[in-house]
């Protein structure tokens, strides 16, 4: 699906892969510095394979926020927070993406937060056609009385 996307387009993946990015050097060009966990798990080597398959940035995770905001999933105990959910987007279109943090707020009935991700995308202009310019009647041929005449016949 990503390879028949034509390169001008914006892709953005939301994915709930239950994937674990490390702060592991290896990964850092694709994930950012900001993980919520210290090691990669098998999911989370999946998805930057795929993200680097595919010239897409994890974007979660390279943003600065306290650690309440990276969170996703919480245990049924309320003991474990897990940083699984994540927004992938182009390589050439990551300035589109202003912030990726989690809502803790609004109770969605699930124990996975709400991720909020903001875009900044710039349309193009829309250009329209020029105006048709008309010229100037000559009023004094229909003050003369002859060549009125004549404009009516015709």
């Amino acid at each position: 699906m990503v390879d028949k996307v034509p390169e001008i387009d914006i892709i953005i993946i939301l994915s709930d892969v239950n994937a674990k990015l490390g702060k592991e050097p290896v990964y850092q060009e694709i994930t950012g510095k900001y993980t919520l966990h210290e090691e990669t798990n098998r999911n989370g080597e999946l998805l930057c394979d795929f993200a680097a398959a595919n010239n897409t940035l994890v974007m979660g995770t390279q943003f600065h926020h306290k650690q309440i905001y990276k969170g996703n999933w919480r245990s049924p105990d309320y003991n474990i927070i897990n940083q699984t959910d994540h927004v992938l987007v182009n390589q050439n279109k990551e300035e589109a993406i202003e912030v990726v943090r989690t809502l803790r707020g609004p109770n969605i009935d699930s124990d996975h937060y709400l991720l909020k991700t903001t875009l900044q995308q710039k349309l193009q202009n829309i250009y329209k056609k020029k105006p048709i310019q008309f010229t100037e009647r000559n009023k004094t041929n229909i003050q003369d009385f002859s060549k009125l005449k004549q404009y009516r016949i015709t």
